[in-house]
């Protein structure tokens, strides 16, 4: 069974690799064309993921930095100032 446990993260790392790159838009892919990486993943099979992983898959938006999308909403009427101003 231990024998078996790398062919079988090889696979699954490869699978994973190929599928999130179909999935991903391809404005967003870094260093080569979508199709490049399929190959890239498909002939390599373990380099091949983890160069997708690490060097052509799109960033991670950072958590923290820059505006928040929207303020939060008032959670009562009493913390909501239209709210107050209109009584």
């Amino acid at each position: 069974m231990l024998r078996l446990l790398p062919w079988l993260v090889t696979v699954a790392l490869t699978v994973y690799a190929v599928v999130d790159c179909i999935q991903t838009d391809d404005s967003r892919i870094r260093n080569l064309p979508k199709v490049m990486w399929i190959l890239l993943v498909l002939l390599f099979p373990l380099v091949g993921p983890i160069a997708w992983l690490l060097a052509g898959r799109p960033p991670k938006p950072k958590r923290g930095r820059g505006p928040s999308p929207q303020p939060r909403p008032p959670r009562g009427p009493d913390d909501d100032p239209d709210f107050l101003r209109r009584l």
